[in-house]
């Protein structure tokens, strides 16, 4: 929802906003009351760099409770679980008492997550002076690691083992043995030399975070996000020295199965960095394979008494297949869309409003472009934009919004190579990366109250479009 507010210029102020949530059925939230600091001179993007702030921060509270997450589960892997009840009597030391033992179990646990945030903040430094997030998207680059990736879902598969050189690996457990158990000094150093010991055991999740972290150019949230997934990992240990040896969880069946749905979910990794090199019908094909084939591995076509268990993996896996099929036949029909397997393929329509796009890559040559007469819309864009190729597909292919983009000349700001100028660009205007869609009006200036920042519907999009054009036509 928008509000128009006229400013005077070069004046700020505040704006007192109050809001309520309430559901359809007549449940309604509290009331809520929020002032936002509007400054004079650049009043647009202050305001949106306060809010894309606010979601930003939002997002990675959410990101470091996934990180949380996923350290928990990394712990009940078969190459971490039977370490617990080892590294239990180490750091405990056969300490029955349970204050000194949750003593020891923090003191083992936060060194442990430190060393994991540290390589968390190590990595978003990194990723920050090198642009990680443009030059990690270069097939030469998404190819090696789709395929380490698929190294790392064999390995969970039990194909063979990844471990640490076997003469580093000695000398560090050799150094681990010969700490002190029993005392907040050694378990402190025994938690950083496990960080070490166990890195090969959940190399490919945590390969999988510190790639991400790489992108977002972020250490302190990366650090956070290492730690959160420390806490996750040492939290059953914590668990053990609060509740004795009955909390410790027993090795079965389901440690293989958990194992191989962490395989699965790197081969899911693997081709999603493989998908924004392959053609979209290729691309949905081999989406389907992957669900037949673990729809098969969950026994989908074995038709024989089964514990009840068992039956619901089977009706899993009959629900996997036949997605799997779903879209194979949406592969040959043309189209691309996993989440719309048998939607139709792109009109040739597009193909036309492709041609009619210009792409440029130059702020200068953009700058250059507008204010010739002629209401300017410009696309940003990237290859390794997921959302931008959603909202290319979803709404810009759309027959109704082609023809209401008929008056506006098309411009593509391609930020495929994040170079220094196009990030400077995208802060001047108050914007955090792509997907982004602004308006022009024929003298060049931005309405900005109808920029569109991230994904939007064909319905929305056309609303937003509207107003833009009235916009326009009042300057």
């Amino acid at each position: 929802m928008d509000i128009p507010l006229p400013l005077a210029p070069n004046r700020g102020g505040q704006i007192k906003v109050t809001y309520q949530g309430c559901a359809d059925r007549g449940l309604c939230y509290p009331p809520e009351t929020r002032v936002l600091e509007i400054a004079g001179a650049t009043p647009s993007p202050t305001a949106t760099q306060g809010a894309s702030s606010s979601v930003a921060e939002q997002g990675w509270r959410t990101r470091i409770l996934f990180a949380f997450l996923a350290g928990l589960g990394l712990t009940f892997t078969p190459c971490v679980l039977p370490m617990l009840p080892i590294v239990s009597a180490v750091v405990l030391a056969g300490k029955a008492r349970p204050g000194r033992g949750l003593l020891l179990a923090l003191a083992y646990v936060v060194p442990m997550a430190l060393s994991f945030a540290a390589l968390g903040a190590l990595m978003g430094v990194f990723g920050a002076s090198l642009n990680l997030q443009a030059q990690l998207q270069s097939p030469w680059v998404l190819i090696p690691f789709a395929m380490l990736f698929l190294l790392f879902a064999l390995a969970m598969f039990g194909l063979f083992e990844l471990r640490l050189p076997g003469a580093l690996r000695d000398r560090l457990e050799h150094l681990a043995s010969g700490t002190r158990g029993g005392s907040v000094g050694g378990a402190a150093v025994l938690g950083v030399l496990s960080s070490l010991i166990v890195s090969p055991c959940v190399s490919a999740p945590l390969a999988g975070l510190l790639l991400y972290i790489s992108s977002t150019a972020d250490w302190l949230g990366g650090g956070l996000a290492l730690f959160a997934l420390g806490l996750g990992m040492g939290t059953p240990l914590i668990l053990v020295a609060a509740g004795g040896g009955a909390l410790l969880p027993r090795s079965g069946a389901w440690l293989v199965g958990m194992r191989n749905a962490f395989g699965v979910l790197l081969l899911a990794v693997a081709l999603w960095l493989l998908e924004r090199l392959l053609p979209g019908p290729l691309a949905l094909a081999a989406w389907g394979l992957l669900a037949a084939g673990v729809g098969l591995f969950l026994g989908a076509l074995e038709f024989v008494p089964k514990p009840p268990r068992q039956r619901l993996l089977q009706l899993a896996g009959l629900a996997l297949l036949l997605y799997g099929v779903t879209c194979g036949i949406g592969a040959l029909r043309g189209a691309s869309d996993p989440l719309r397997p048998l939607g139709e393929a792109p009109a040739p329509s597009a193909t036309a409003r492709q041609e009619g796009m210009r792409t440029l890559s130059d702020p200068q040559a953009l700058a250059a472009s507008l204010g010739q007469g002629r209401p300017v819309l410009v696309d940003v864009y990237a290859d390794w934009c997921i959302s931008c190729k959603l909202l290319e597909r979803e709404v810009f292919d759309n027959p109704a919004v082609q023809a209401q983009l008929r008056d506006f000349t098309l411009i593509r700001f391609d930020m495929t190579q994040s170079t220094r100028e196009q990030r400077q660009w995208l802060e001047r205007l108050g914007l955090f990366g792509p997907p982004a869609v602004l308006f022009y009006d024929r003298h060049g200036k931005e309405g900005y109250a109808s920029r569109i920042v991230g994904e939007i519907d064909a319905a929305a999009f056309l609303a937003r479009l509207d107003q833009a054009k009235r916009l326009i036509a009042s300057d």
